[in-house]
């Protein structure tokens, strides 16, 4: 069946991947809005992809109007960087839950298709060996501990679509990724610390300072999952054949490329010595430590460790990741130096 697809954040890491999937593979139209379009690329030129640039919190009659046009809509919009949590709660609480909530609220009234993109940050300090979509508990720390509103912010968002399930029978899915990684992370041409995901942050380090900061050693765990395996998620969860998306929770991650933040480093140094745009830059490059409090401030506190269990998208999507942790990092290099 032809769908048309609404997605908001287009442009994004996982936006403009999932563009160019559908558009490749499907015979799906797309809508697509965001502030810019850098990452789009040859989607741009395809006749079933219509992007308008603007803005989620001011377009709102574009919105309300491609929301009624189309099937599915994915409101992929969200402040995602943990030094913004700490510098900025305000502005994450306003644009992931508020701008949000009244997207939310439209794909309601219009009955439409909701494919929302919760995050691996909800479980917080969550002690289970694994994450389970219906039974792991939500642990985060103090309000003074400002890192964790994003995590409130996107837990609370996930219990009103759940609500607006049962009361209005809202079709919806919840998706939360675990550490996705690949091209088109972040930008790396400029010296940044704290604004990038880990991957592109230690990219980035490499180009500009020579130095990695590990977080307190960088001794948490994360599990990291390539684009691809995590976009072949997403469109079995937009086909819902046989409805075994509707109305359920997929945690989609990667749990075989479970390492240290540590190890993250030394591999992506590893690996960037085989290019020989950056190989001299990552010979000479020096992995230190800084305390939490140090790199982010006092509102800051971490998890050791983020596993996913992946038994839900295993059953009812049939889905497993296949990119190992090395092929990942080759490729998301390969993209920015080859």
């Amino acid at each position: 069946m032809s769908l048309k697809i609404l997605i908001l954040g287009v442009n994004g890491f996982i936006g403009s991947h999932l563009t160019e999937r559908i558009l490749r593979e499907e015979d799906w139209e797309v809508f697509g809005m965001d502030l810019s379009n850098d990452k789009l690329g040859d989607s741009l030129k395809d006749p079933r992809f219509h992007f308008v640039e603007g803005d989620i919190t001011i377009n709102h009659e574009w919105i309300a109007y491609h929301i009624r046009k189309c099937d599915v809509v994915l409101p992929l919009v969200a402040i995602a960087t943990p030094a913004t949590y700490v510098s900025d709660p305000l502005r994450v609480f306003e644009l992931d839950f508020e701008a949000n909530l009244s997207i939310i609220r439209k794909i309601v009234f219009y009955k439409k298709r909701l494919i929302f993109p919760s995050t691996s940050e909800v479980y917080g300090m969550c002690q289970d060996g694994t994450f389970d979509e219906e039974n792991s508990s939500f642990v985060v720390g103090p309000v003074n501990k400002q890192r964790w509103i994003y995590s409130c912010s996107k837990q609370l968002i996930d219990r009103i679509v759940y609500a607006y399930g049962l009361r209005d029978n809202l079709e919806y899915t919840l998706f939360r990724p675990f550490n996705f990684i690949g091209p088109k992370l972040d930008t790396i041409h400029e010296p940044k610390e704290g604004s990038a995901r880990s991957v592109a942050q230690f990219i980035s380090n490499i180009l500009h300072t020579g130095e990695i900061k590990l977080v307190d050693g960088g001794q948490q765990h994360r599990c990291f999952t390539y684009i691809d395996d995590g976009i072949d998620a997403l469109i079995r969860i937009i086909r819902n054949r046989d409805g075994c998306a509707s109305r359920r929770i997929f945690n989609i991650g990667n749990p075989e490329n479970d390492v240290s933040i540590k190890e993250l480093a030394e591999r992506i140094v590893a690996a960037a010595k085989h290019y020989p745009k950056i190989a001299d830059l990552a010979h000479h490059v020096k992995i230190t430590s800084v305390s939490a409090s140090a790199y982010y401030g006092q509102s800051y506190q971490d998890t050791s460790r983020r596993v996913p269990s992946i038994k839900n998208a295993q059953h009812y999507l049939g889905w497993s990741p296949t990119t190992p942790l090395d092929d990942a990092l080759k490729r998301t290099l390969d993209f920015y130096f080859t």
